[in-house]
C-alpha cells in the first residue's frame, strides 16, 4: 500500500548564495526540521546562464541530487523574474516605463516589460533548457514559474506596450466605433479615427479617460498572464504530468494588479504568498481573509501556501518579530482554511542583499534560536496532519470580491476620494469572522451558480462595477430563498465604467427595490446618525445618499445631515428571500448590529465562541466517515469549543487543536 502524501513543509532555498560545504549542513537540518519540499532556483538566472547562451548546470545538478538523496522534493523555479545584467545591457528597452515616462533601472526584481519580444524569447529559452534537463527528475514535484507577477512594475507604459495595447484593444472591441462607444470618447472630444492614435493612459493634464485606464489595467494583467502561459505550455510539453504554478498574492493588502479569478484558470495548482501587515490591525483576521480568498480562487479545492514569514519581514515601515507560538498559529490557520501545507520565505537567512533582515526558517543565530525550535516543532505537527490532505474547508456564507471593480472604483474623480473597496471588504469580513463564520468568496459571475441552501447569505461589501448579468442572477438567488446584504456605491456601472441605464444603483436597483437619486458623501470630520425603528442610534461617516423606496421597507433612517429622514437601511422581500441595502458606512459595533439582523433574517445562528478563537471544519467527500475540526486560539486564555458531535473541548492559550469528528 503506497504511503500517504504528507502536507508540504519547507521554503525557498537558494544554494547559489552559499558555498557547497553549507549545502550538506542545510539538507541535514531540513530533515531535522521535517522539511519535505523546497522552492529552488527562483532567482538563479544569472548563475544558470552567466553569459548569453552559456550555461552552468553543475551546481544545480548537485543541489537537486543532494536534496533528492535526502528525500526532499523540489518546486523548481523558472528564474524569469530576475533576468541577468547582461540581458538588460543588451536590451535596456526591456525595462518597464512608468506612467510619467520614466524608465526604471536594473537592480531590483521583476523589472520587466511583459510585452518585450526579447524578454519573452529569453524567458522561453531558459524555461526550455530547465525543462529539458530536469523535467523527468524524480525529485521534481512542482514547477514554480516566475515569482509574484503582482509586483510593482507589472503595468508598463512604453511604446512596445502601446503597440501591444492597440492589438489587445482590436481583439476586445473589434472596431474603432465600438471602442469609441465603450470608452465614451465623445466626452472631452477624445474620439479616435485611427488605431495608431491610441496610447496607454500616460500622465495627462487632468483626469484621464476612466474606461481607457480600466482597459489598460486589464491589458497589463493579460500580458503578464500570457508570459506565464507561454512558460507553462513549454513545461507541460517537456515535463508532462508535473503541475505548474506561480505564486499569487491574493490578499488585497498585498496585491492589486492581477485578476486572480482569471489567473486561477491557468495554473495547475493555486499557490499563494501571505505576509502579516503590521499596521495596527488584527493581523490574524487579514490572514484568514487571504486564506479564504485563495481557497475560493482555487474553486474550493486544494491550494498551497507557498510563502509566509517565520517571524518579521523587512519591507514594511515597522517589522516586529512574531510572538512565541504565532508562527505555528499562522501556518495552521492557513491549513485550516484549505492549504495543503505551509511553506516559508526562506530556508536560510541571507547575509547580504535587500532581504537580509527578512526572517528565515534557519536564522542567523542558527539552531539555538527560538525560531528554529518552533520550526522543528511545527514540522513535526504538520507531518501529523497528513490525513487532512484532500479534504475541503466548509464555508458558511458567501461574499463578492472583484478585482476589476476595485480597479475601476479606485480611479480618480469619484464622489469621494475616501471611497475604498478594500476597507469595506475588510470591515464586512471582520464582522463575519467575529461571528465565527467561514467565508466563500466568488466573482460577480459566480452568483449564477450560488445555491441559497448551501449559502443562505451573500454579502456584497462594494461592487461598483457590476455586469448587467448580475441583476438576473441576484434576482434568481433571492427569489430562491437567499438573503443578500449590499453596501453603498454598488451596481453603478458596467464593464466599461459606464452607468447602467436608468436610476442608480443600476444593475441592483430592482432586486433592492429602491432608487438612489443623489450621492451625498460626508466630509472627513462629518458624521451622521442612523436611527432604527426600535430607536437604536448609530454613528456613520464617509457616505450618505438620497434613497427612494420602490418596494423595499425602511429599517433605519438618517436622523440628521443632508439626507435626514431618508432610508439608511432597507429590506426588500422578494420571493422566498430578501435583499438588504446599507446606504452609509458603519463600522465596529454598529456594523455588527446590522449584520446580526441580516444573519437572523437568513436563518443563520453563529457558533458561540470567544472572540479571536477560530473553529473551522475541513471535510472529505460525502462518503467520508469523518470531518476535521480545527480550533485556533489567538487569545491568552483557555477557550472552550463545541464540536459538531456535541462534545466540548478545551484549547490552550495560543494553541491550535485538530480533532477528527465522526459525521
Amino acid at each position: 500500500m503506497p504511503r500517504p502524501v504528507p502536507l508540504s513543509f519547507g521554503g525557498d532555498y537558494n544554494p547559489e548564495q552559499w558555498p557547497r560545504e553549507v549545502w550538506r549542513e542545510d539538507v541535514a537540518l531540513m530533515r531535522e526540521a521535517g522539511v519535505n519540499l523546497v522552492s529552488l532556483g527562483v532567482f538563479a538566472w544569472a548563475r544558470l546562464e552567466p553569459r548569453p547562451g552559456e550555461y552552468d548546470w553543475e551546481w544545480l545538478d548537485e543541489a537537486v541530487d543532494l536534496l533528492h538523496a535526502w528525500g526532499i522534493r523540489i518546486a523548481l523555479g523558472t528564474p524569469t523574474a530576475a533576468p541577468p545584467a547582461w540581458f538588460y545591457r543588451a536590451r535596456p528597452d526591456a525595462l518597464p516605463v512608468r506612467r510619467d515616462g520614466v524608465r526604471l533601472a536594473f537592480g531590483s526584481r521583476a523589472a520587466i516589460c511583459h510585452s518585450h519580444p526579447a524578454y519573452r524569447a529569453a524567458a522561453a529559452s531558459i524555461t526550455t533548457r530547465l525543462a529539458e534537463r530536469y523535467g523527468d527528475h524524480p525529485a521534481l514535484a512542482l514547477w514554480h514559474v516566475f515569482n509574484e507577477y503582482d509586483g510593482p512594475a507589472v503595468v508598463c507604459y512604453c511604446d512596445l506596450c502601446a503597440a501591444a495595447f492597440r492589438d489587445w484593444l482590436r481583439t476586445r472591441h473589434g472596431t474603432l466605433d465600438a471602442l469609441n462607444s465603450a470608452w465614451g470618447t465623445a466626452f472631452w472630444g477624445q474620439s479616435y479615427g485611427d488605431w495608431e492614435e491610441i496610447t496607454p493612459p500616460r500622465v495627462t493634464a487632468s483626469a484621464g479617460n476612466p474606461a481607457q485606464q480600466l482597459d489598460h489595467r486589464r491589458f497589463a494583467d493579460a500580458q503578464a498572464r500570457a508570459c506565464f502561459t507561454t512558460e507553462r505550455d513549454i513545461l507541460h510539453r517537456l515535463s508532462p504530468g508535473v503541475p505548474v504554478t506561480t505564486n499569487f498574492t491574493t490578499a488585497p493588502s498585498q496585491g492589486d494588479k492581477l485578476d486572480y479569478w482569471a489567473w486561477a484558470k491557468e495554473v495547475d495548482l493555486v499557490t499563494n504568498d501571505h505576509y502579516l501587515m503590521t499596521d495596527g490591525r488584527r493581523t490574524h483576521v487579514n490572514l484568514a481573509l487571504a486564506a479564504d480568498l485563495t481557497r475560493s480562487v482555487a474553486g474550493g479545492g486544494p491550494w498551497l501556501l507557498l510563502e509566509h514569514a517565520p517571524s518579521g519581514v523587512n519591507w514594511q515601515p515597522h517589522n516586529p518579530a512574531k510572538r512565541p507560538g504565532e508562527m505555528a498559529r499562522n501556518s495552521l490557520a492557513h491549513v485550516a482554511r484549505g492549504s495543503e501545507g505551509a511553506m516559508f520565505f526562506q530556508w536560510r537567512q541571507s547575509v547580504s542583499g535587500a532581504e537580509k533582515f527578512h526572517s528565515a526558517m534557519l536564522p542567523q543565530g542558527g539552531t539555538s534560536t527560538r525560531v528554529w525550535r518552533e520550526i522543528t516543532e511545527l514540522g513535526a505537527r504538520v507531518a501529523d496532519l497528513t490525513d487532512l490532505r484532500g479534504t475541503r474547508t466548509r464555508g458558511d456564507v458567501a461574499m463578492i470580491w472583484s478585482w476589476e471593480s476595485w480597479w475601476a472604483q479606485s480611479l480618480e474623480w469619484r464622489p469621494s476620494s475616501d471611497l475604498d473597496a478594500r476597507e469595506r471588504l475588510d470591515a464586512f469580513y471582520e464582522t463575519l469572522y467575529d461571528r465565527h463564520l467561514t467565508v466563500d468568496f466568488l466573482p460577480p459571475a459566480g452568483i449564477a451558480d450560488l445555491d441559497p441552501d448551501r449559502h443562505p447569505l451573500l454579502v456584497v461589501p462594494q461592487l461598483y462595477l457590476a455586469p448587467a448579468s448580475v441583476a438576473a442572477d441576484l434576482d434568481r438567488y433571492v427569489r430562491g430563498g437567499g438573503t443578500v446584504l449590499v453596501s453603498f456605491f454598488s451596481g453603478l456601472v458596467d464593464e466599461n465604467d459606464t452607468f447602467h441605464p436608468g436610476a442608480h444603483p443600476g444593475a441592483l436597483r430592482d432586486v433592492l427595490g429602491l432608487t438612489v437619486e443623489e450621492f451625498s458623501p460626508l466630509l472627513p470630520d462629518e458624521r451622521v446618525t442612523v436611527r432604527t425603528r426600535q430607536g437604536d442610534r448609530y454613528a456613520a461617516d464617509l457616505w450618505s445618499e438620497a434613497v427612494v423606496p420602490a418596494g423595499c421597507d425602511t429599517v433605519a433612517v438618517f436622523a440628521d445631515g443632508r439626507t435626514a429622514g431618508g432610508p439608511a437601511l432597507t429590506r426588500h422581500a422578494l420571493g422566498d428571500g430578501a435583499a438588504w441595502y446599507l446606504a452609509t458606512r458603519l463600522t465596529g459595533d454598529a456594523l455588527a448590529a446590522v449584520v446580526d439582523q441580516v444573519l437572523a433574517d437568513a436563518g443563520i445562528t453563529p457558533d458561540e465562541l470567544p472572540r479571536d478563537v477560530e473553529l473551522v471544519v475541513r471535510e472529505g467527500a460525502s462518503e467520508s466517515p469523518a470531518s476535521f475540526h480545527i480550533a485556533v486560539n489567538h487569545t491568552g486564555a483557555e477557550a472552550k469549543v463545541t464540536l459538531s458531535d456535541g462534545s466540548r473541548r478545551a484549547v490552550a492559550p495560543g494553541a491550535v487543536e485538530v480533532w477528527r469528528v465522526p459525521r
